[in-house]
């Protein structure tokens, strides 16, 4: 029987693995599974565990006000490697780009255990650029056993990297898997609170915002939100619809520029099954979010991504997204052209989704079968 950890920190972390680990789950003869939360994120990261009924092994419940970068990692590198010292794992699971999955790496390579990469190869070519996700999928790469590459372009970023080709699977990305099974769940089996949700609503159709990246702190978020402003007044028949990240950096400067416009609905962030089914009820959406650009081709919404750089660049060949930045105008602008232009926006939103088709999970675990622990 082969032993999987899995280190999960995030709500897109969490999101991503909750399918993967539900494969496994069900696979008890094949597989001994350990799941730790580091709870990097709290709050965000207990809804989706909730939605999606996991139940975890450990929690080290890590989350503290403020946290700098540096005292994450050292809490992280002694409170997993304690648990992989425990449980003795013969492959432990990451995920992406978070520090979690990191400093989850780093403990695991000290030990000398096999990492499984998932989300492999996806790159800005900045380590600033998302900071400090784009040096944190960099130094994994270098660590990982396994790569589970979500695209042909991963693949090959991976492959020029010098990774033996031998240690990559083209999978899809579990993100498609994730989404498909919560609107199953959604559909099927729908809470009071997103029935309360849905009420809450006007009739009007719906622009989804988020932004999180540190590098839309500062002047950028004040640019957003000057934006978001004009664009409330222009096109006063629609809805902004604005699930405000806990970020005080984020939170205040929005709250302070946004608050009291009647067609901008700032609201908290958004439990996952809350989000999908607005983000299936919107017209378009404007965010930071990297598995926003993944998961919305699936369901024909086009993006407009504020940031000057994006590590799926393949949503940016495939039609699906247009990177806008920061920057005012060109926010507007955009914005503008997708509802003036009928045109536009049936291109964008009929774009194929890159990123797979909702069979991720069913290759990584083939693939993990086929291995001797």
């Amino acid at each position: 029987m082969k032993k999987i950890l899995f280190v999960i920190g995030t709500r897109p972390e969490a999101i991503k693995m909750a399918p993967l680990i539900k494969g496994f789950l069900a696979q008890s003869d094949i597989f001994d599974l350990h799941l730790c939360l580091t709870a990097q994120h709290r709050q965000m990261l207990d809804q989706v565990i909730d939605f999606f009924q996991l139940q975890p092994h450990t929690d080290l419940d890590l989350m503290t006000p403020n946290q700098s970068l540096s005292a994450l990692s050292s809490r992280l590198m002694d409170g997993i490697t304690a648990v992989i010292e425990n449980f003795k794992p013969d492959y432990v699971f990451v995920h992406g780009d978070t520090s979690t999955a990191m400093i989850a790496s780093l403990a695991s390579f000290y030990l000398k255990k096999k990492i499984v990469h998932i989300e492999a190869g996806l790159r800005t070519q900045n380590i600033y650029s998302p900071f400090p996700e784009e040096a944190n999928r960099q130094i994994i790469s270098r660590l990982a056993t396994l790569h589970m590459a979500p695209t042909l372009q991963s693949q090959q970023v991976l492959l020029d990297e010098k990774v033996n080709e031998e240690h990559i699977t083209v999978t899809g990305n579990t993100v498609i898997d994730a989404l498909f099974l919560g609107l199953k769940i959604v559909k099927e089996s729908p809470s009071e609170k997103l029935q309360r949700f849905k009420n809450s609503l006007t009739k009007a159709p719906v622009i989804l915002v988020t932004t999180h990246r540190r590098e839309n702190q500062g002047k950028g978020i004040l640019e957003i939100c000057k934006a978001l402003k004009e664009i409330a007044i222009e096109f006063s028949g629609f809805q902004i619809v604005f699930p405000v990240h806990l970020n005080p950096k984020i939170l205040q400067p929005v709250h302070q520029e946004l608050k009291g416009i009647d067609n901008i609905q700032l609201l908290e962030p958004l439990d996952y099954e809350l989000f999908i089914w607005i983000m299936q009820r919107s017209y378009l959406i404007i965010t930071d979010s990297g598995g926003i650009q993944e998961e919305a081709p699936s369901l024909n919404k086009p993006v407009l991504v504020m940031r000057e750089f994006t590590e799926r660049q393949e949503a940016v060949a495939s039609g699906a997204v247009l990177l806008v930045g920061n920057d005012k105008e060109r926010i507007i602008k955009e914005t503008r052209n997708l509802i003036n232009n009928k045109t536009h926006y049936n291109k964008m939103a009929g774009a194929v989704n890159p990123y797979g088709d909702g069979t991720a999970v069913a290759k990584i675990i083939d693939v993990m079968k086929s291995l001797d622990a």
